[in-house]
């Protein structure tokens, strides 16, 4: 085969039309050799590199095509003492590469050093790994996307899914059993039609980079499921492709845009799958690791680890931070997704020991105009030191809130000292958020998520039983926050049953009617239980897939779920751009919310303090909405009061009459029937451990107007039953 000098840039393999591009950077390597394979893995050329342009190896192979294997060969010193661990023997794969394929069958070989010799990673290993390594493609990036484009749904309106790939459709019935579990399967009518009858506007997906199944796991038969494991930053894991090729995601984002669905992907930065001092030379470790990596200052041998998983990339040298970059704009720019959820931030900002919220990692992502409109969340914390970090992240983010799990959570388990903070996260945390100039949207509100219990789980079990996981149940957090309503576990006992219920409701009643943008963990809208396991990260099997049967078993609350959505969507109120202001805004003017007591009076400060307090009432005036809420469109003035009693007692709640309307009663978590619609007038008992809204409509207005039509006397609630 023909080989030509090339080019530096673009780094990667790239199929110009007539040819292939390869260039690899490594600042300290002494020689690089590009390897080809045939399709059967068989490794039918070596090429040695010419010297580096400004420490970018690289070639131009005219006869090559889309389809070609290849990986990488990386010579220099063996020397971990100084953070050097080249080893030639080693096939590699490329940081750039569009598509890796075949799997990683484990074997002592894929180590740069010799296991159990004396002196463990100090001691070279000459093996060679070819045959058992996975191969990067060559991949044809043209597409026909058509009109497709983003979506740029506000995130005021936003309503996020978290999910998995293979576990939402692996077990759908109305699936073409040849895709599910994959790409296409995600895409499929079935799939989207219950996302859209659900009302969600995105989709969160568990990262979908080519990941590795840790070796551990691998000999206890278990598998890195949820994949934050990643060793290719461009390339969709081809685990979750039906035909193995990249254009099946694309086709996925396209028939979801179409539906009006946002696509954002959980990505892990902040570490490889090569592990620390003691793991595999896979990739980046072989190619240059004292680059990639961040080594301890005093002995480069180890590694600095602020994500538990033996290793940090290291964002200060320029180049990893271009490939963060790199990978970011080609999933834009080539997938079409809209956002990304960055896994344990945290770990990214952090400049030297400390995090920083000016570092390289914000600065630039900030000025770089293809990310300026994607949605961009940060899992706001890592596992170093002052590593929490909920609510400093800079204007532009958006932040998993914890705080607001933990609260929701405490409040309605029925603890002590909620009442104020509860009252915070109803209203779009502004203690955390309000100060450095950011909007209730920074928060994203959620209950659950993957990494823990699911929701039916969360009122089912008290304490983790991750048996199946194999770690002696000594993996996951022990700080649940959950109560099982008196049982432990699965029970017939048909009041444990109903008050489980009831608690489900009240926590996602609580999510979809908080300021911020709430996330639902998908499946909860159908009751998937993970059997008390609140870490099914190895667990590819039906205790971490959706069982569709329990869709039909629990379609009463899916029906619940889907109104609190059309409820939300259909009212501005539930979804400010921006924060309560709890004052009159003029002379005739109510005040834009009100906290009240049983009684009917509102809060004092003493009852703020009471650490007994478990009943509120959060009276929200559509009225007081002024045009940076509006976004002038048609506001209806409608007033919304929400009840919620934590306590185990029932009280008697004075509904405020000066309007002289009715009010009408839309949810009643106590009810076996909670959106059976029921007039109220006078006081009303909240029963214990229950939520109540009620619902007074108004005229409806256009704002800087001060009539509008239609008129309200024929509106009502029937549209959202429905």
């Amino acid at each position: 085969m023909a080989v030509w000098l090339g080019r530096s840039y673009p780094l990667g393999a790239t199929w110009d039309g007539e040819g292939v591009n390869f260039a690899l950077f490594s600042e300290n390597a002494e020689g690089v050799e590009l390897c080809l394979f045939d399709v059967m893995g068989r490794e039918e050329q070596r090429i040695e590199l010419n010297p580096p342009t400004d420490q970018v190896w690289h070639c131009y192979l005219p006869e090559a095509r889309p389809g070609q294997r290849y990986g990488y060969r990386v010579h220099g010193p063996y020397d971990p003492a100084r953070g050097h661990r080249f080893n030639r023997h080693k096939l590699l794969l490329d940081p750039y590469a569009k598509m890796i394929m075949g799997p990683l069958t484990w074997r002592n070989a894929h180590f740069g050093y010799r296991i159990g010799a004396k002196g463990a990673d100090l001691v070279v290993d000459r093996r060679d790994n070819a045959r058992d390594m996975p191969k990067c493609v060559v991949v044809e990036e043209a597409f026909s996307w058509g009109d497709d484009k983003p979506l740029e749904t506000p995130w005021t309106d936003t309503i996020i899914y978290e999910t998995h790939v293979k576990g939402f459709t692996c077990q759908h019935p109305d699936i073409d059993p040849s895709v599910r579990g994959t790409y296409a399967g995600l895409g499929s009518p079935p799939a989207i039609e219950h996302l859209q009858r659900l009302g969600v506007t995105a989709i969160e997906l568990l990262p979908v980079h080519t990941h590795l199944d840790d070796r551990h796991l691998v000999e206890k038969g278990l598998s890195n499921y949820w994949g934050y494991n990643t060793i290719g930053f461009f390339s969709p894991h081809m685990g979750y492709s039906s035909r193995a090729d990249i254009t099946e995601f694309k086709q996925m984002v396209k028939r979801l845009h179409r539906a009006g669905i946002e696509v954002i992907l959980d990505v892990v930065y902040n570490h490889t799958a090569e592990g620390n001092h003691l793991g595999p030379t896979l990739s980046f470790r072989g190619i240059d690791n004292a680059a990639y990596y961040r080594l301890t200052p005093d002995d480069p041998r180890y590694y600095m680890d602020f994500t538990g998983c033996g290793n940090t990339l290291n964002m200060r040298h320029p180049r990893t931070l271009q490939l963060l970059m790199d990978s970011l704009r080609y999933w834009v720019l080539e997938m079409h997704v809209d956002g990304f959820r960055f896994d344990l931030a945290s770990a990214l900002a952090r400049e030297l020991h400390e995090v920083n919220r000016l570092s390289a990692f914000f600065d630039v992502i900030h000025q770089d105009p293809v990310l300026a409109n994607v949605k961009l969340i940060a899992e706001p914390w890592d596992v170093g030191e002052g590593g929490y970090q909920v609510g400093n992240f800079p204007v532009g983010w958006t932040e998993w809130n914890g705080l607001y799990r933990d609260t929701v959570r405490t409040y309605w388990r029925g603890d002590d000292y909620q009442i104020g903070d509860l009252a915070s996260r109803l209203t779009g945390s502004s203690d955390l958020y309000q100060s450095s100039g950011r909007s209730p949207h920074a928060s994203i509100n959620f209950v659950t998520a993957h990494d823990g219990f699911t929701l039916r789980d969360l009122v089912s079990y008290n304490d983790k039983h991750n048996e199946a996981n194999l770690e002696n149940n000594g993996d996951g957090e022990n700080h649940n926050i959950s109560w099982n309503c008196g049982v432990e576990g699965d029970t017939d006992d048909p009041q444990v049953k109903r008050l489980r219920d009831r608690q489900r409701r009240n926590l996602m009643t609580t999510l979809l009617l908080s300021q911020g943008v709430p996330m639902i963990l998908g499946g909860d809208e159908m009751g998937r239980t993970q059997r008390g396991n609140n870490n099914g990260y190895c667990q590819d099997n039906e205790l971490s897939w959706f069982d569709w049967d329990q869709l039909n078993r629990d379609r009463d609350f899916l029906t619940f779920v889907t109104f609190l959505i059309r409820l939300r969507r259909s009212h501005l109120v539930f979804r400010r751009r921006s924060f309560f202001r709890g004052r009159h805004v003029s002379p005739n003017q109510e005040g834009d919310i009100q906290w009240l007591r049983p009684d009917g009076h509102e809060f004092t400060e003493a009852d703020w303090a009471d650490p007994q307090v478990r009943v509120l009432g959060m009276l929200l005036n559509g009225s007081a909405m002024d045009e940076r809420d509006s976004r002038n469109v048609p506001v209806h003035d409608d007033l919304f009061l929400l009840l919620c009693n934590a306590s185990v007692d029932a009280v008697a709640f004075r509904v405020p009459n000066q309007w002289g309307q009715p009010w009408l009663r839309l949810v009643d978590t106590a009810e076996d029937e909670p959106l059976a619609p029921e007039r109220v007038e006078g006081d009303y008992q909240l029963r214990e451990r229950s939520l109540v809204l009620l619902w007074r409509a108004a005229q409806p207005r256009v704002p800087g107007k001060r009539n509008s039509t239609p008129s309200a006397s024929s509106r009502g609630p029937q549209h959202l039953l429905s």
